[in-house]
C-alpha cells in the first residue's frame, strides 16, 4: 500500500498556516482560529470520503464503513490544537497520518475488515481552563460533571466552553465509549526528543505512556526588611524552595535513563512578595513528576520533602505539598507493537522500543481498548516550540508506517 507523501506534507502546511500570525505556530483550542482548523479538517475529511461527525465530548470524527460492519473500529488520530508558539506537527502529523491512510486505502480500491475511524480529539495540550486531554476524556467517559464547572480566566466554564466548539455537555454519555468497543488505536508522533534523531532511526515504537503527577508545594517562612533583618534571622521561602527545586532536580536525575526513566520539573513558581528589597516570605511552585513506574511518580513528592525536611527546618521554613492532578501511566499493548515492528520490518524501517515521556490522547483511549504510538524523529528534539521541525520524508515514514500496521492489524485481529 502506498501513500501520497506530498498531499500528506502539503495539508500538515496548510493547517499549520491556520495560526496566530503574532505568534506563530498558535492554534488553542476554545478559540476562532481552532474553530478555523476544524472547519478545514472537516472539509478534508468529507473530501477523503469519510462520513463525518462531531461528537457530544467535541471530537472530530471521521468513518470508513469495514468489510465487516459487526467488528470494532481501529482508531487512528490525534489532536489539532497548540500549546502557545507550540509548533506545527505536534498532534497535527497524528491526526493528518490517519486521513491520508484512509483516503489511500480508499484510492487503491483496499477494503478493510474493520471500520476504520480517524478522531481529531479535542484540547490535547493543557487549556485555559486548567485541564489537558478533555476531547480523550470525554471518549473515556472520564470528563466529570467537576471538569465541566472549570473556569478560564475570563469566566467562561469548561462546559460553556465544549458547546463554544459544538460538543453537547448535557449529552457526554453519548460519546462515552463502552470498554472493549475499539479494536486498537493507533497514533503517529514526533518523537519531542533526542533519541531516534541521535541513533539515526526510523522509527520508534513506544512502549508506554508515563504517568504524569502534579502537586502545589507552598514554602511559608516570614517577609522582612532586606537590609535590616541579619541573615542568621531570616526565614526565606525562597532559599527553601530553591532547596526543593535542587533536591527534586537531583533525586529524578538518579533514576537514570533506564527502562522507566523519571522527570521532575518546577515550571511555575510564585514569590511572596516578590520585591528586591524583601525577604521572601511565601513561594509557592508546581511540582511536575513523570515517569512509566506509577508508585515511584506517587511517592516522590512525600519522599522529597521528608529528605530536605532538616534543610527547612534549619532555614527556619516550613513546607506544605497538596495534589493537583495524576494521571496514572499507559503501556502501549503488545500485540500493537509486535504488529508495529513487523510493518516496520517489511518496509525496511529502523526502529527501537522507547517510552514516550508526554503524555497524549492515547492515555485516556487505553482504558478503552489497546493503544499503540509510532515516534517519528524531529530536529534537535525540539517540540512545543517555534523551532519544531521534520522533514517531509519523515513525515511520509510515519504514515508509511501506519499504513502498513493498520494493514497488519486488520489481517491479525480478523483472525
Amino acid at each position: 500500500m502506498q501513500i501520497n507523501a506530498e498531499r500528506l506534507w502539503a495539508r500538515l502546511c496548510a493547517l499549520a498556516e491556520i495560526t496566530d500570525k503574532a505568534e506563530p505556530w498558535t492554534r488553542r483550542s476554545f478559540t476562532p482560529l481552532f474553530l478555523e482548523g476544524r472547519a478545514w479538517l472537516e472539509k478534508e475529511f468529507a473530501a477523503a470520503g469519510l462520513a463525518v461527525s462531531l461528537d457530544a465530548g467535541g471530537n472530530l470524527v471521521g468513518r470508513l464503513p469495514g468489510r465487516d460492519p459487526a467488528r470494532k473500529p481501529i482508531v487512528l488520530g490525534s489532536h489539532s490544537d497548540t500549546v502557545p508558539a507550540g509548533g506545527r506537527f505536534d498532534g497535527t502529523l497524528g491526526v493528518l497520518a490517519g486521513l491520508e491512510v484512509a483516503q489511500s486505502l480508499q484510492e487503491q480500491g483496499i477494503t478493510l475488515e474493520h471500520p476504520l475511524e480517524v478522531i481529531d480529539f479535542l484540547a490535547e495540550e493543557p487549556s485555559d481552563f486548567g485541564l489537558s486531554c478533555i476531547g480523550s476524556r470525554a471518549f473515556a467517559g472520564a470528563l466529570t460533571q467537576d471538569m465541566l464547572a472549570m473556569t478560564r480566566p475570563d469566566g467562561m466554564t469548561l462546559a460553556e466552553g465544549l458547546a463554544y466548539v459544538g460538543g453537547r455537555p448535557d449529552a457526554l454519555a453519548e460519546a462515552a465509549r463502552p470498554v472493549g468497543s475499539i479494536a486498537a488505536y493507533l497514533e503517529v508522533h514526533i518523537e519531542q526528543g533526542r533519541v531516534l534523531e541521535s541513533e539515526g532511526r526510523d522509527i520508534g515504537i513506544v512502549t508506554d505512556i508515563v504517568g504524569i503527577h502534579r502537586e502545589r508545594i507552598v514554602v511559608s517562612g516570614r517577609a522582612d526588611h532586606a537590609g535590616a533583618t541579619p541573615m542568621n534571622l531570616r526565614r526565606d521561602a525562597l532559599v527553601g524552595a530553591a532547596r526543593i527545586i535542587d533536591a527534586a532536580y537531583r533525586k529524578a536525575f538518579a533514576r537514570g535513563t533506564g527502562d522507566r526513566p523519571m522527570v521532575a520539573t518546577v515550571g511555575h513558581i510564585i514569590n511572596q512578595p516578590n520585591a528586591a528589597n524583601a525577604v521572601p516570605g511565601r513561594v509557592e511552585m508546581i511540582l511536575e513528576v513523570r515517569s512509566g513506574d506509577e508508585p515511584a511518580v506517587a511517592a516522590f513528592t512525600q519522599e522529597l520533602l521528608a529528605e530536605v525536611a532538616p534543610a527547612l527546618a534549619e532555614l527556619g521554613v516550613e513546607a506544605t505539598a497538596s495534589p493537583i492532578s495524576h494521571v496514572a501511566p499507559a503501556p502501549c499493548a503488545e500485540p500493537l507493537r509486535a504488529a508495529i515492528a513487523r510493518a516496520a520490518d517489511s518496509l525496511g524501517l529502523s526502529h527501537r522500543p522507547i517510552p514516550s515521556g508526554a503524555g497524549h490522547d492515547g492515555v485516556f483511549v487505553s482504558r478503552i481498548g489497546p493503544i499503540g504510538m509510532i515516534f517519528v524523529p524531529c530536529r534537535d528534539g525540539r517540540s512545543h516550540a517555534p523551532e519544531e521541525w521534520i522533514e517531509p520524508h519523515q513525515a511520509a515514514t510515519g504514515a508509511h508506517a501506519l499504513a502498513a500496521a493498520v494493514l497488519e492489524l486488520d489481517r491479525t485481529l480478523a483472525r
